[in-house]
Parts: C-alpha cells; sequence; structure tokens
C-alpha cells in the first residue's frame, strides 16, 4: 500500500533497524520523522529522501528526556501538525555480570528502552485520537522472552515493552489506535556477507535477519487494513524461538 501523506515517526531512526523503517515508508510516499541522537546520521538521511524526492524531517532527540520527547512532537505539531504511525525503535543494551550492574546503568537502560515508549506513545496518541485513528508499534526483542547471563536490564526493558504493548492496546482500543510489539531476533546491521554458514544455518529460515525484515512488518502493523491486529507481539527470528537446544 501507499502511504501517501501520512506522518510516521521513527525513533532512532538514523541507523540500523530504525534506518530501515524510515527507508521503507519514505518509499511509500510516507512523511517520515527521523528522532535520533545521531545529528550527522540523522540530516544525512533526511537529506538523502528529501533530495530523491521524498518527504522527511530530523529531530535530533534524546528519548530518555521528557522534555526532548515533548520539543520532538513540537516542532512535528509546527511542520506537519499531526502523527499517524510511531515506531518505538530507539534502545540501548548494557550486558555485563549481575552483581556489577549499577542502579545508574539499570536505569539509563530502562529510561531510553521503556519509559522512552510510554512518553512518545501519550504524544503521539493525541494527535491519532484527533486524527480518527493510528498505529503504533514497540520494538521489543525475543530477549522479553528468553535470556541470556547478565542481560538483566535489557531483559526487563523488553519485557516491560511487551506488557506495555497490550495495556495501550486496551487503553486506546476506542480511539481506534492499534498497538502491537515486533520481537526480533537476530538482525545483521553490518556486513552481511562477512556472516558464517553457520550462522544463517542456525534458523529454521536457513538465514539471519535483515533490517528490512522487521521494516516490512511495521509497514504491514501499520496498514488500517490490518487493524483487526491489536495487543500483539510479533515474533520475528528465523524460527529460533521455536527450536529445542539440548546439551549432554
Amino acid at each position: 500500500m501507499t502511504f501517501s501523506e501520512k506522518i510516521v515517526v521513527v525513533t532512532g531512526g538514523a541507523n540500523g533497524i530504525g534506518l530501515a523503517i524510515v527507508k521503507q515508508f519514505a518509499e511509500s510516499k510516507a512523511k517520515v520523522v527521523i528522532a535520533d541522537m545521531d545529528g550527522s546520521a540523522g540530516e544525512r538521511l533526511a537529506n538523502e529522501i528529501t533530495t530523491s524526492g521524498g518527504k522527511a524531517l530530523f529531530v535530533e532527540t534524546d528519548v530518555a528526556s521528557p522534555e526532548s520527547v515533548r520539543s520532538l512532537f513540537d516542532e512535528i505539531d509546527k511542520e506537519w501538525g499531526t502523527v499517524h504511525c510511531l515506531i518505538n525503535n530507539a534502545g540501548i543494551s548494557e550486558f555485563k555480570p549481575f552483581g556489577e550492574l549499577t542502579v545508574e546503568e539499570w536505569d539509563r537502560v530502562l529510561n531510553t528502552n521503556l519509559r522512552a515508549a510510554f512518553l512518545c506513545s501519550q504524544h503521539a496518541s493525541a494527535y491519532m485520537k484527533k486524527a480518527g485513528g493510528g498505529s503504533i508499534i514497540n520494538i521489543a526483542s525475543t530477549r522479553a522472552l528468553m535470556s541470556e547471563p547478565g542481560s538483566e536490564a535489557y531483559a526487563a526493558s523488553k519485557g516491560g515493552l511487551l506488557a506495555l504493548t497490550h495495556a495501550m492496546a486496551a487503553s486506546l482500543a476506542e480511539c481506534k489506535i492499534t498497538v502491537n510489539a515486533i520481537s526480533p531476533g537476530w538482525i545483521h546491521t553490518g556486513n552481511y556477507n562477512k556472516l558464517r554458514e553457520i550462522d544463517h544455518k542456525q534458523h529454521f529460515s536457513q538465514r539471519v535477519g535483515k533490517p528490512d525484515d522487521i521494516a516490512r512488518a511495521c509497514m504491514f502493523l501499520c496498514n488500517p487494513e490490518n487493524n483487526f491486529i491489536t495487543g500483539e507481539n510479533l515474533i520475528i527470528d528465523g524460527g529460533m524461538a521455536r527450536k529445542m537446544i539440548y546439551e549432554g
């Protein structure tokens, strides 16, 4: 479908998965808002889109800061006046031994990955209500459902996103706003050609994931024709979460 004249906000949109999401929506004629702390990458991406005939707005944003989030949506209101889709993609990680994780590190991860989604969704949903509906997608992780040692802060933040998703889906249902989560598995954002055969073969899909795999799913869930899907978590991991692994 075309997202012509739809305003789509992507947090963490300047790099990695966020960049792929921004490009997919821009190619479908959406007006994309790139919210990111990486000023040079964000400006470069916005210029690339506008030079190609698309519409893009970069707003340097620290999603962990309520003031910065408020400024983001003030800028969107000034430029385009409303919001139709929000992709809460921004996230950071902190992997270290459990006993060494500091409160400051815990707060930094939870504020960036979880509180930010709450803050952005509050602002965006106010515009969506006036527009007659919209879509919110929270980018979680398969680490919300399974873990390795030393991943407590990241896992807690992503698990919280899943709970936030179905809670917001209930709260915003009467406003015709769908809220869903996507939980990526291994999505390689570096040089795909440097991956090993064993990396691909460990997946049921026989390949490691790419950022475009997540971007296409975002477009599917933001399509108003798919508004019967809400409060769900879509796992996109090449089947790894369904793989039985025994040792010994």
